[in-house]
């Protein structure tokens, strides 16, 4: 395989300021590069254009033209953006992931050359969200260009890398940051000990409502001192938390989670918050890995 891009030394790899996009000719891939060289703009970074083939036999002879042509159609939206292109020789997912390691943001499409649509969602966006390393923006649905960032916000040391981006993302669009944090009684620690004791599965929903607005409080406030420019508007919704996203995610630009926060299964590198927005999100997606 073909790896290009990025410093090592020894073990350590040096992150490069350069965003990186998976193209294979399709229109979601051609919007995710239109994406990909705004995100960079915005950066001050340079834009990869990155095509992996698995056989010498699937290089499609026209995908060179495709990727000239994008890379000039780019030019013209972005002048002065750096761009390079590169083909490589290898699986899409084994691709992303090694070119991943050097970059500040990948950006993917939601459907490839796959007819089998969604299929390359799962295979490939699903995978690098869990394996890949950095940011992982995966286009979905039709943002309102209006609206905030959304942040996923459930107050564990994994979600800071997801708070962190966000901010960061807010910041660069001049967009406000919507905060939210989904709770309900389902998730919350047995109250009682004897399964027996009807009266003692009472839950004081006040209070645990209080504990839960002190916990986004005190999770957005290094962020918000950090970010003094960025709006911010805290959102506590009593519910289930897959579903009341997704529906805050109609009027979103953007929505940004960890990959697996409070609650997540052990062992389980991308959590059932972060699929459920990458299969049903109505706007982009970014999945961000926690720092380690």
């Amino acid at each position: 395989m073909w790896v290009l891009g990025g410093t090592f030394r020894g073990r350590e790899c040096v992150v490069d300021d350069t965003v990186i996009v998976g193209v294979d000719g399709s229109y979601s891939s051609l919007d995710a590069a239109d994406r990909a060289a705004e995100e960079a703009r915005l950066r001050g970074a340079r834009l990869r254009i990155v095509h992996a083939f698995a056989r010498a036999s699937d290089l499609d002879p026209m995908i060179h033209g495709v990727l000239a042509e994008t890379e000039q159609r780019l030019h013209e939206r972005v002048p002065g953006l750096e761009i390079m292109r590169t083909v490589v020789s290898g699986d899409a997912l084994t691709v992303l992931r090694t070119e991943s390691r050097h970059a500040v943001l990948t950006v993917l499409g939601r459907r490839g050359r796959s007819r089998f649509g969604d299929l390359l969602l799962g295979s490939t966006s699903m995978q690098l969200a869990a394996h890949g390393h950095g940011p992982l923006m995966v286009l979905r649905g039709r943002p309102d260009p209006q609206g905030p960032v959304l942040l996923a916000a459930d107050g564990s040391p994994a979600g800071n890398a997801a708070a962190s981006f966000a901010f960061t993302e807010a910041a660069l669009r001049g967009a406000p940051l919507m905060a939210m944090h989904v709770w309900n009684t389902w998730s919350e620690p047995t109250p009682y000990e004897d399964p027996g004791d009807p009266l003692s599965v009472v839950v004081d929903l006040d209070q645990l409502e209080q504990r839960h607005r002190r916990l986004l409080e005190e999770a957005m406030r290094p962020w918000m001192a950090a970010h003094p420019d960025v709006t911010v508007q805290p959102r506590l919704e009593r519910g289930r938390v897959r579903q009341t996203l997704l529906e805050a995610t109609r009027e979103a630009q953007l929505v940004v989670a960890g990959t697996r926060g409070h609650g997540g299964v052990a062992g389980m590198l991308l959590g059932s918050v972060s699929q459920a927005l990458l299969l049903h999100a109505e706007c982009p997606v970014t999945v961000v890995r926690a720092l380690s």
